[in-house]
């Protein structure tokens, strides 16, 4: 099918969106001695270099989530390859739980901490408390709304793919027809980056109607009980976009149980293993992959040089391109990622 929107146009909008951005533990323990030399050469303000090794603490948010799950993993991975213990804790996107984390790392002496946060304004103070005790912080996923207080903060460019999935959306309901939109929870700066970048896209098109625009906090269960219900009410919904994976996955169960899979058109966000395989049964239509795994190890490979030299030899802030997965390349998917 022609393209509606040009790869230009999706630039021009994801350029002018807004650019902020959007699980199995492993544990082992670490020598005293290692650690508080590391951790000493780790502070803000340290230029002698230091060997490698000593603890990296990952905190993330639920592991019950295959994405968190998979950074998660890869971090502990890159770590140990790198010759560092790791351990991988969760917050359950509660601030005091990331605090009690952060706390614990702290007192553990880690060398380092790979923080998907849990909140941007609320994650500052904690990460402040972590470089004053002279621990970098190097942030995943999400940002906080500070810059200069963690050593780095490494996202995917949730604009840029968000932009990527409002084409294929658009495209595939020619763009005309009535839907619903689905947003993450409003802490999460990644909730308004993406919703903003669907909607540079969507607006364009006249004869595109939201009739519906509701939160469903990154929640399955929650997803699908309100598309239910809007279901019933919108009987001439055509298509529903979603800024996660978690939330189409619901979305999909609801018109699958509403008798409607194959005329209801399903987007989501992430690049979730599930959401591939819906995309190969025909169920949905297209996600975003967020490269998790490789922002993970990026943001290892990059505590290691701070660790080591005092400095990690790139901006605090760097954005990752995501890719769109639909029925074309799904079968080149692996985890969170797409092979060449």
């Amino acid at each position: 099918m022609r393209s509606i929107l040009s790869k230009g146009a999706v630039v021009l909008s994801a350029t002018t969106a807004l650019f902020l951005s959007a699980c199995g533990a492993s544990s082992s323990t670490t020598s005293t001695t290692a650690a508080e030399t590391s951790s000493a050469a780790t502070s803000s303000s340290a230029a002698a270099p230091a060997e490698a090794g000593g603890l990296i603490s990952v905190i993330t948010p639920a592991h019950s989530n295959v994405f968190f799950k998979a950074e998660a993993d890869a971090a502990v991975a890159a770590a140990e390859k790198l010759g560092y213990t790791a351990q991988a804790d969760s917050h359950d996107d509660d601030p005091n739980k990331q605090s009690e984390l952060i706390d614990a790392a702290i007192s553990s002496k880690a060398v380092a901490i790979i923080l998907d946060n849990a909140g941007a304004d609320v994650t500052v103070g904690a990460v402040q408390k972590a470089k004053d005790a002279g621990i970098p912080v190097f942030l995943i996923d999400r940002e906080i709304n500070e810059t200069g207080v963690a050593a780095a903060q490494i996202v995917a460019n949730n604009s840029q793919g968000a932009g990527l999935v409002g084409e294929a959306f658009v495209e595939a309901m020619e763009g005309k027809g009535d839907f619903i939109e689905l947003l993450g929870r409003e802490t999460d700066t990644n909730a308004a980056v993406r919703s903003d970048a669907y909607h540079a896209v969507i607006d364009q098109y006249a004869d595109m109607k939201m009739v519906a625009q509701e939160t469903a906090n990154w929640d399955q269960q929650e997803a699908f009980t309100k598309v239910s219900t809007l279901l019933q009410a919108n009987p001439d919904v055509k298509g529903i976009i979603a800024g996660n994976d978690t939330m189409a996955l619901g979305a999909v169960a609801a018109v699958d149980a509403a008798g409607l899979t194959g005329d209801v058109i399903v987007a989501g966000f992430d690049g979730s293993p599930d959401a591939v395989a819906a995309i190969k049964e025909g169920k949905m239509l297209a996600t975003g992959l967020q490269p998790a795994v490789k922002i993970s190890e990026m943001a290892v490979e990059q505590a290691d040089a701070f660790i080591r030299t005092g400095d990690t030899g790139q901006e605090e802030k760097q954005s990752v391109d995501c890719y769109l997965i639909d029925a074309s390349n799904a079968d080149k998917y692996t985890t969170f990622a797409l092979e060449d």
